[in-house]
Parts: C-alpha cells; sequence; structure tokens
C-alpha cells in the first residue's frame, strides 16, 4: 500500500503551532465544567441524570428554538438533517461552495447530489442570485453555510426557497451566536446544525447539535438519527423499520458542553469587538482586505481572521506571503483552496464522470461537473485569501496591534 499522510483535525492540528500571537489552544474551559462531570460520574450513567438533555434545553433556551438535538459531532449533525428530509436518490441539495467537507457528507452519504452556486464577487458566501440559477426541478433544499461566521443574506435566500417550495437548513459550525438583523444565525431558516468540536468557538472534547422550531422535523430526526430507525414492537421487540443511525452525544461531551454555553456570549461579544478592530486595522494596509462584514451583521461571532492580497502590488505568491506570516507569529496562516467543494472533494466529479451511483441515470435527471470553473468567484476570490485558524476570545488590542504589524511588516517586505 501507497502511505497516505492523512489530515489532522482538532488539537492534533494545531501542535506544531506557535507564534507571538494568541493560540486556540489550551481551550478555556467552563468554571463548571468538573462540577458537571462529576454529576455524570456520580450518577453512574442512571436514566434519572441525563447531562445530554439538560445541555439540550439550556442551548435551545438560549437560542430561543423549540428542539435542540445533541449529536457526537457537527457532521453528524447535518447529515441527521440530510437523511430526515425524506429526500429520493438523486435529488439535489444547493450547498455553499466554499466550506468544509463536513456540510457535503450527509448529503453524499444519502445518495444526494450536492450543487453548487457560485458565490459573490470577493465574497465568500452565496446569495439568492447566485442560487437561483441552480434551482431545478430535483433541487429539495438550500444549505446556507455562514463561512468564518460571517451570515448569508437570509431574508433574499428564504424569500426564493419559498417560492420554490424548498427547505433551507444553516451550517452555523463557524458562526454561533453570530447575529443578522436581531436574529441569531441557526434561527434563520428551518433548522440548522452546530459544531462543538475542540478548535471551534464553544469548543468541548468534540460534540455538535441540530436546532429546530418544526415539531416534524425534529422527530424525524431522532428517529432516524438517534434511534436508527427502530420501533418497538408488541410480543416481538425492537424492528428497524428504515436505514437509521445512533448519532447520539456523549453524557461528558454534554457536561462540557453546558460549561463551555455558560460562557459563550460574553466570548462572543468580545470576539466581534477585537476582529471588528483588527479588521480595521489590517485594512489600512495598502494592498491588504479583510473579509467584508456586512452591514447586516449585527454581531459577526469569526471563527477564523482572513483577509485577501492585491497580488499586482506584491512580488510573492498568496502562500509565500502566507507562510511569512506564519514564521512572523501568525499562527496557522495558510491559504484555503481545499475549502471551494468543487474541487477539494475530488470523488465528486470522478463519480459524476463514472456515472457512479447516485450520477447514474435515473436516478439522476441531467450530467453533472464538479470543478474550479463552475464557481469561478470563488475560485478567484480563494486565490489571494489567506485565513489563520483561529481568531478566539484571548485576543486583546495589544494583541490586534502585533497582528497588524506583522502584516504590514510582510506587506512591505514583498512590495513592488
Amino acid at each position: 500500500m501507497v502511505k497516505t499522510e492523512f489530515a489532522q483535525y482538532g488539537a492534533a492540528a494545531y501542535e506544531a503551532v506557535a507564534g507571538g500571537l494568541p493560540a486556540q489552544y489550551p481551550r478555556i474551559i467552563g468554571p463548571n465544567a468538573m462540577k458537571y462531570l462529576q454529576e455524570v460520574v456520580d450518577s453512574g450513567f442512571s436514566r434519572s441524570h441525563t447531562m445530554v438533555e439538560r445541555f439540550e434545553k439550556a442551548f435551545a433556551e438560549e437560542l430561543g428554538v423549540k428542539h435542540c438535538i445533541a449529536t457526537p459531532g457537527c457532521n453528524p449533525a447535518l447529515h441527521m438533517l440530510a437523511a430526515a428530509m425524506e429526500c429520493e436518490p438523486g435529488d439535489e441539495i444547493i450547498v455553499s461552495p466554499v466550506t468544509d467537507y463536513g456540510s457535503i457528507l450527509g448529503i453524499v452519504k444519502e445518495n444526494l447530489i450536492p450543487v453548487f452556486p457560485d458565490t459573490e464577487p470577493g465574497e465568500i458566501n452565496i446569495s439568492a442570485r447566485t442560487i437561483e440559477p441552480c434551482i431545478t426541478d430535483r433541487t429539495r433544499a438550500i444549505l446556507c453555510v455562514h463561512k468564518t461566521g460571517i451570515v448569508c443574506d437570509m431574508d433574499p435566500i428564504n424569500a426564493l426557497a419559498a417560492r420554490h417550495g424548498l427547505i433551507v437548513y444553516e451550517d452555523v459550525c463557524q458562526a454561533i451566536f453570530s447575529q443578522y438583523k436581531g436574529r441569531l444565525a441557526g434561527t434563520l431558516a428551518t433548522a440548522a446544525g452546530f459544531s462543538f468540536d475542540s478548535e471551534k468557538t464553544m469548543g468541548a472534547d468534540m460534540g455538535g447539535c441540530l436546532t429546530t422550531d418544526d415539531d416534524d422535523l425534529a422527530q424525524r430526526a431522532r428517529f432516524i438519527g438517534q434511534s436508527r430507525g427502530g420501533v418497538k414492537v408488541p410480543g416481538f421487540g425492537r424492528q428497524h423499520v428504515e436505514a437509521g443511525y445512533a448519532f447520539r452525544m456523549p453524557q461528558c461531551t454534554a457536561a462540557i458542553c453546558l460549561a463551555q454555553l455558560e460562557q459563550i456570549r460574553v466570548q462572543v461579544a468580545h470576539r466581534d469587538r477585537m476582529v471588528r478592530l483588527l479588521a480595521q486595522m489590517i485594512g489600512q494596509i495598502p494592498g491588504i482586505s479583510p473579509l467584508r462584514v456586512p452591514d447586516y451583521v449585527d454581531v459577526y461571532s469569526p471563527w477564523m481572521f482572513s483577509l485577501n492580497i492585491d497580488a499586482k502590488q506584491f512580488t510573492c505568491t498568496t502562500e509565500q506571503f502566507a507562510r511569512q506570516l506564519v514564521e512572523l507569529g501568525v499562527p496557522n496562516a495558510g491559504t484555503g483552496l481545499y475549502y471551494l467543494m468543487p474541487v477539494g472533494a475530488t470523488f465528486l466529479q470522478k463519480n459524476a464522470q463514472e456515472k457512479v451511483y447516485p450520477y447514474c441515470t435515473p436516478p439522476a435527471s441531467r450530467d453533472y461537473h464538479y470543478g474550479p470553473e463552475t464557481c469561478p468567484n470563488a475560485w478567484e476570490f480563494l486565490q489571494t485569501w489567506i485565513r489563520w485558524a483561529t481568531f478566539c476570545e484571548k485576543y486583546t488590542e495589544k494583541d490586534c496591534r502585533l497582528a497588524r504589524d506583522i502584516v504590514a511588516q510582510v506587506a512591505e517586505k514583498n512590495r513592488r
């Protein structure tokens, strides 16, 4: 076998991170974490003490929704949503193209076909304008990813979906407690998926959840996503009437999530102030453009800070610019070409080209193609995009000034 270097996730991806700016690890853990963990241990995992239900109730109340269904991670949460929508193989789900593989994992595994609209020029997110040309008679839902914490412009997207009878759901994994026109991300559509993985804004050891106000969807999600499609039959026992899953959050993870929830709003407010200050500072450097925060974003809960360079003003490549930032102390600065799913998920084009199920017709109704040319705005944007992961609540004004100085130093060193 050819030895392959596997991708790293969570803390393992940050082991080599060093520099003068704050690092995500070690995480700041809520002061009640040990108390809640001890309660789990003392209960002997008895039904009388269910930490998962406590967390679900607390998170739903904090978000202002009826249902929170806790999962082992964000990937299972989004997978549960894809499974609960009762689509047919070959049905299409429109998905933001600049995202993580976790956004499409459940779609692919449920034999649905991801369709990627382009982003707006110079932006990282999709819009109603870019989504509309992708809608066909096989489209069933739109998954909006709030990349880096910037919320998509949801009102026009919801209006478009309503005209076509489509479900809209949100990937809030990088945008927990971001606010759009006074409303929280995760409350802007039919349902939403969240991440509590250790590197995320409300990081625990792992974890995620699905939220919704739709009673039927919540019941369906628990049945398929956590009860494995099983029902009780008198005189027989359990029968699995559908192929379901056991996407259930562990009790100890719920205990840590509950502790993290108690401090997250204060942390997000601080992140919002610091990321806007840093963007203002770095935006004054010629040739450097921080990611734009739209006016409709009242609170920006950033998971990462990012910027674009004007390639015409510098003698180095984007990758070289990012590498020099790392050398001067910006942790994990790098490019993000891999975030473009039509290019980063290479199996999509392979399966579409080879007519692998469900790309055969039927169930697919047409031919599909995945590549950079299908999302030219997004591909062009990512050519000069640099992000550092992650922007955390440890940042102070002093850290923002240091980051600005580092970016300015690299810019001047490479300026034409």
